[in-house]
């Protein structure tokens, strides 16, 4: 496991249980330098007093917040220790709610596992791990941390406790404009489209990979080697260029993904786009041949 990021205790009613907070992920992405495309050097920034222009050092440099245009008010590290934050040294468990009821946006992709601090702490620490674990519910909680306050949600995980960070309710902004007002969808679409969500469900996602990342990474390591990076796949879906409607996509993508899953889905029904009706026909014409005998013909018949 990776070192503690922070070390404190959860307040839990009269409750406390000293804990270690620590990554619960690892970012797996493929990092760049910032070189010179000429020669190859490396890129790097410097940072400038624009006062003394001269570049500083890591130790001369603080914080500041802009309170107007050329405004800056400086703030010391030592002045962000001693706020008086309750939760300075504590995750304060503030309510439970129904794990339901956490609306996904407001998950800021920070999770951490919370270990135990010492053997006083197991205990209290089994019994809220699992009590959370015997119910719906998960618990909400703040904690200061790196200069701010925090709302995480706190869950089991195979029996340890997991820390997900939340964004504040004015930090989720509102969504309601961006929906169709006039779009129109019938009960047969949405039944069909509950299939293709039940044709898909699963229990399991530990398969899904970061393509991506993996071909990147095949075209570093050839081009280490002095080798030519690999050339990107030309396989294709063939869709035949066939217009379908929107029930047809959907039947289509139900019996796809039941023939994914080693299920008989059927010959799905594909409703073409209805096709302009053809141009009215025109009535042959009499070959002109024709035409003239039957005029020689008339003219013999009035002579007679």
């Amino acid at each position: 496991m990776p070192r503690p990021l922070w070390s404190g205790a959860i307040s839990f009613g009269l409750v406390t249980i000293p804990v270690k907070l620590m990554s619960a992920t690892e970012d797996r992405s493929v990092r760049f330098h910032q070189v010179h495309t000429e020669d190859g050097g490396r890129v790097r920034v410097r940072k400038f007093c624009e006062v003394e222009d001269r570049e500083v050092s890591a130790g001369e440099i603080g914080k500041g917040y802009e309170v107007s245009k050329d405004t800056l008010v400086a703030i010391t590290d030592e002045e962000l220790e001693q706020m008086p934050l309750p939760t300075a040294k504590a995750i304060e468990i503030v309510a439970f709610v129904p794990a339901a009821s956490i609306d996904p946006v407001r998950l800021s992709g920070d999770s951490y596992f919370l270990q135990y601090d010492g053997p006083v702490a197991a205990k209290p620490y089994v019994l809220i791990a699992r009590a959370l674990a015997r119910n719906t519910k998960v618990a909400v909680a703040k904690l200061a941390w790196h200069g701010r306050e925090r709302l995480v949600l706190l869950r089991v995980r195979d029996g340890a406790l997991v820390a997900h960070v939340l964004k504040w309710d004015d930090e989720v902004r509102d969504p309601s404009e961006l929906a169709p007002k006039e779009a129109k969808v019938t009960d047969s679409e949405i039944d069909e489209a509950l299939q293709l969500i039940d044709s898909m469900t699963t229990d399991d996602i530990s398969g899904y990979q970061d393509e991506y990342r993996q071909a990147l990474e095949a075209v570093i390591e050839a081009k280490a080697e002095g080798q030519q990076a690999p050339k990107p796949s030309t396989e294709a879906e063939e869709t035949g260029g066939q217009v379908v409607d929107l029930m047809a996509a959907l039947q289509e993508s139900v019996r796809k993904a039941q023939a994914a899953r080693g299920e008989d889905g059927g010959d799905a029904e594909v409703h073409e786009m209805p096709k302009k009706p053809a141009g009215r026909k025109t009535a042959k014409k009499t070959p002109a041949k024709k035409t003239a005998a039957a005029k020689k013909s008339a003219r013999r018949q009035r002579g007679a």
